[in-house]
């Protein structure tokens, strides 16, 4: 897996995509998941009660988790950062949704945070770099080779308390 390694910052604010490598969840992470329910009629959430991820199009309703946009420029900026989520295996429109969160909230473009920087993934333990933040455990997450970060845990509930530990690594190491 290679990594183009630049020490230019392009015009359009993306970072210098060197150094240490962040993974950054999606769903719950990035992205506040129970904010499409208020989009979706009643009668769809009754029909997939319990699987509302599996809901056509519900991905692409979502709004970002508070800071969260800022959050991940300043990452893009500072280290190799990479969104790492999984879609629904029972839901196509999630794959392509998701895209298109990133593209709503990241750009499109070349130089942009996230450009061609989305991995989607039931296995996120097969993934190498430095630090993954995410708020659940499965999909290969507590199997992680380098710092696992929980979101939403005691020590990292909010992404201000991510930012404090990110800000302290050096990402030239």
């Amino acid at each position: 897996m290679g990594h183009k390694k630049s020490s230019k910052k392009d015009s359009k604010g993306a970072g210098k995509r060197a150094g240490k490598i962040v993974y950054v969840d999606m769903d719950g992470v990035l992205v506040h998941f129970e904010s499409a329910f208020a989009s979706v009629p009643d009668e769809t959430l009754a029909e997939y009660a319990g699987r509302e991820d599996e809901i056509p199009g519900i991905y692409g309703l979502m709004e970002p988790m508070p800071g969260a946009v800022e959050s991940f420029r300043e990452l893009a900026e500072r280290f190799d950062a990479y969104i790492l989520s999984t879609a629904p295996w029972k839901n196509p429109s999630a794959w392509s949704d998701k895209l298109q969160w990133v593209q709503r909230y990241f750009g499109a473009e070349r130089g942009d945070p996230a450009y061609k920087r989305l991995i989607l993934s039931h296995h996120k333990d097969l993934n190498r770099g430095d630090f993954l933040i995410d708020n659940r455990v499965k999909r290969g997450a507590r199997r992680f080779k380098g710092e696992f970060i929980q979101f939403g845990a005691k020590e990292y509930p909010d992404w201000p308390a991510v930012m404090r530990r990110m800000r302290k690594v050096d990402p030239k190491e």
